[in-house]
């Protein structure tokens, strides 16, 4: 349902899409994964997220979508380790995303430099790095 693609009625509602993150999770028999969360995925990750974070190992959120949807309170509520990650140079979504999701407990923050909303991209050694620093720390 987004761009040019059709809507789809399966994933029409957050809860929709909270049992359709939980199916692919269970197909691919993943236990306590790393959810990854760019921009337009923050629509299925963080309702996730709050409704079962206590399903994943850690969480990673890059100026996801959605943020706005929630309360400073539902998001105390989660226990799940959090990389919180966007660009510098994201004026839009990146320091809204960090307004909301600087309320989970188990957060950490990496901004960076000369990057925009697609940080992964722009600067991928800086992204790697700060992702696979998280990863070893869940270890």
């Amino acid at each position: 349902g987004y761009g040019d693609s059709p809507a789809a009625e399966m994933v029409a509602t957050a809860q929709t899409r909270i049992a359709f993150l939980d199916h692919i999770l269970q197909e691919l028999d993943l236990h306590r994964p790393v959810l990854v969360s760019p921009s337009m995925s923050g629509r299925f990750a963080l309702p996730f997220l709050l409704a079962q974070g206590d399903q994943l190992a850690g969480f990673v959120p890059i100026a996801p979508v959605g943020t706005k949807d929630y309360t400073s309170e539902q998001y105390q509520q989660v226990q799940t380790p959090t990389l919180i990650l966007c660009g510098d140079r994201d004026t839009s979504l990146g320091p809204q995303a960090l307004q909301s999701l600087r309320h989970l407990p188990r957060h950490r923050v990496a901004v960076l430099p000369d990057a925009g909303h697609a940080c992964y991209l722009d600067k991928p050694q800086d992204f790697h790095r700060a992702l696979l620093g998280f990863l070893h720390q869940l270890e």
